[in-house]
């Protein structure tokens, strides 16, 4: 589980597939690999983050490039 102090620290990486004007904003951090993946909103980085297992992120990722989906 990512605790507030781990939040904080985290190196967040924006997806590519979020838009420019800084709506709509998914941001992932790479920190708790190879057990799981927290995901969080950046307007909200002081929210929730969801946690979710690194294979179900992976074949989340993997379906988003083979649709193209960007939004």
């Amino acid at each position: 589980m990512i605790t507030s102090q781990d939040r904080a620290s985290a190196e967040w990486i924006r997806s590519s597939y979020s838009d420019g004007s800084g709506g709509q904003c998914v941001e992932f951090s790479r920190d708790s690999l190879p057990r799981t993946v927290p995901v969080r909103d950046s307007k909200n980085a002081g929210g929730d983050v969801l946690e979710l297992p690194a294979v179900a992120w992976s074949a989340f990722t993997s379906a988003v490039r083979r649709q193209g989906l960007s939004g």
